[in-house]
């Protein structure tokens, strides 16, 4: 019964509400504004809370992310779709992470964030929302043309749970060592004292919510970027609704909690560079579209086994870590200083592999 009704529309849509409506709620928790939950903002904190990278004020190891996969790793056991696998070409998978984590902070969030910061108000993301949308509609292009990185196959037990261990020891050293006040590193992490690493829910309402989400998640195969691709593909608009559902839910929250502040201007971690807000997600979408979902829908086939899927967030946290170790990403003040070329060459590079990953017909 549950499967069948996940499985459904209603399914997919209370998913939609259950992410949008704990993503406000962690909001108003603490997490930084318009940013109750975002898998680019939230990787870039649990690298630079591993010393990825040294931007002082992005560091924080945050459970939502190790969350996510143990939620969806615990539906899948419990349904019977934990299915170890692997494909193909992992280091292009590897390097489509790291592209599209270059992208996001470019535009200063992935797709999810990009919901939220308009159910908040910032107008801004509605240029990142139509370059998402062009991306993922680059990506179909290519789809329709054959591209492919290779089919999955049944793999071992062990690689399937290899990524899902590896969350949970990160958790399990989030928990055994937390920030200290005024120290910037305990023994093991570092920590943000200002900006939006230092601003978080309390650690377990923020576990909770993701394990939740991350059951939800994977039971409804809820995917910002899948939305969009079925639309342009077979003209299904069943995971849209659930978009619509995750949308509405962060609104109607806002709204009660006073977190909704409408405009373009002093929207909290956000520019006002329309062309490179659109063109950050233009990279996410494409990216993500070639990669087979969105960097959360990732973190979900992770936790069911799938080895391609944690391939990619690794590569995700690697290109999160380099855009601000390079000066890539961006700020509420503008581009960083190499960030429009990052953006270019990432572009290209996601064109490449695009066109080198179309599938020849078979001769007649």
């Amino acid at each position: 019964m549950a499967n069948s009704f996940f499985a459904s529309t209603k399914g997919v849509i209370a998913a939609g509400l259950v992410i949008g409506a704990s993503a406000a709620v962690l909001q108003k928790l603490g997490n930084p504004a318009n940013m109750g939950l975002c898998v680019a903002c939230f990787g870039r904190d649990v690298s630079g809370a591993l010393g990825l990278h040294r931007a002082e004020i992005v560091q924080y190891a945050r459970p939502e992310i190790f969350g996510l996969v143990l939620g969806a790793f615990t539906a899948a056991l419990c349904s019977g779709e934990f299915r170890p696998r692997i494909g193909s070409n992992p280091l292009i998978r590897f390097f489509l992470g790291a592209l599209v984590g270059i992208g996001a902070l470019i535009f200063l969030g992935c797709p999810w964030r990009a919901l939220l910061r308009l159910a908040g108000g910032d107008l801004n993301a509605i240029a990142g929302l139509l370059g998402l949308t062009v991306g993922v509609g680059i990506g179909a292009f290519f789809t329709r043309r054959n591209f492919t990185l290779g089919s999955s196959q049944n793999s071992n037990r062990i690689l399937g749970l290899a990524f899902v261990l590896f969350m949970a020891a990160l958790l399990v050293i989030r928990i055994a060592y937390p920030p200290i006040e005024g120290q910037p590193k305990n023994d093991l992490l570092f920590y943000s004292q200002t900006g939006p690493g230092s601003q978080y829910a309390p650690l377990w309402a923020s576990l909770v919510l993701a394990l939740l989400i991350g059951w939800v998640g994977q039971r409804s195969r809820f995917c910002s970027i899948g939305a969009i691709q079925n639309l342009f593909l077979f003209r299904q608009s069943h995971l849209l609704f659930g978009v619509a559902g995750f949308v509405v839910a962060a609104f109607g929250l806002n709204l009660v909690f006073g977190q909704f502040h409408p405009g373009f201007e002093k929207q909290p971690i956000a520019h006002t560079l329309q062309f490179w807000n659109f063109f950050g997600l233009v990279v996410v979408g494409f990216g993500s579209a070639l990669a087979g979902g969105c960097p959360g829908r990732q973190l979900f086939m992770a936790g069911e086994g799938d080895g391609d899927a944690g391939v990619f967030i690794l590569g995700l946290l690697l290109g999160l870590a380099m855009a601000h170790n390079w000066g890539l990403a961006s700020s509420g003040a503008g581009l960083g200083a190499h960030g429009a070329a990052a953006g270019i060459i990432s572009a290209v590079l996601i064109l490449f592999i695009a066109a080198v990953g179309l599938k020849k017909p078979a001769a007649a």
